[in-house]
């Protein structure tokens, strides 16, 4: 039902696993190994990317830890009961949904048109996060409305940890070092959601002044963090078109057949290109 690969896949036809591996060319990210190979975890724990992505994990993740453990009782503290506190959580994962399926539709539809976009609409979707979180702390408690509108704008960064993921997936080559950096992003991703719940004081109920301040400077550092990959990936790219474009042949003249199904990492391969 789930397969490991195109190759494995029980229900395509030769032909469509062909077809299947196929589109793997553009992409440069290569087919799977089963081989451990030591210089890809090594150049894993070198590439300064994949600690950006260790910083997203838990950056973006502390807010997480803490809304999902201390979602209700924050609703609960707009004076709410018991049984409308839980009726309450229905539109939020709502807007959970409707935030991924947008954000997911959006950057496919400008990526067909060849732009990238994934950074930008992870801090597209982080906007109503930090504004809902500004609002968490400082709209005053009296007004329930206006505070139980500022908690359901905390729900669209579960459509920017997605992207994250993503860029994650597409800017990684080689099997070994996908692994590695996935378990490096799980393991952000992990830090966050242990750290997130001891932000949220009981002492401090049912403001939790702390937590929501955690929510926000988390927020902001992941905009700093998105920031600074756009800025290496993107500069990576345009120094490997220098590079090939004044080589015989330029940009156009590229052998994409010769890298695309190796098992080469990210740097070891110059055709590859990243996408942010």
């Amino acid at each position: 039902m789930l397969p490991d690969s195109p190759v494995t896949a029980k229900g395509l036809s030769l032909k469509e696993k062909k077809i299947a591996v196929a589109r793997k060319r553009e992409g440069q990210t290569g087919i799977e190994s089963k081989h451990l190979k030591g210089y890809q975890v090594l150049e894993a724990f070198t590439d300064p990317k994949v600690y950006l992505f260790f910083l997203l994990g838990t950056v973006g993740n502390i807010p997480n830890g803490g809304i999902s453990n201390f979602g209700t009782l924050i609703i609960k503290g707009f004076g709410f009961s018991t049984l409308v506190t839980t009726l309450m959580q229905i539109p939020y994962g709502a807007i959970i949904a409707l935030s991924i399926l947008s954000c997911v539709f959006l950057n496919d539809y400008f990526a067909r048109k060849g732009a990238n976009t994934r950074c930008w609409f992870i801090l597209l979707y982080l906007v109503p996060n930090i504004c809902g979180a500004f609002g968490l702390r400082f709209v005053p408690a009296h007004a329930r409305a206006g505070r139980l509108i500022c908690y359901y704008l905390t729900g669209p960064y579960n459509a920017a940890f997605v992207m994250i993921l993503s860029l994650t997936t597409a800017n990684t080559a080689g099997h070994t070092k996908k692994v590695v950096t996935n378990a490096v992003l799980f393991l952000g991703y992990c830090t966050g959601n242990i750290a997130g719940p001891f932000f949220y004081k009981t002492a401090q109920a049912p403001g939790y002044s702390l937590g929501i301040w955690s929510m926000i400077v988390s927020h902001l550092i992941e905009v700093g963090v998105v920031l600074a990959l756009r800025f290496l990936l993107s500069r990576e790219n345009h120094r490997r078109d220098a590079l090939q474009a004044a080589q015989e042949g330029g940009l156009e003249g590229r052998d994409l057949d010769a890298t695309a199904f190796g098992d080469m990492t990210d740097k070891e391969n110059p055709n590859f290109r990243y996408i942010y």
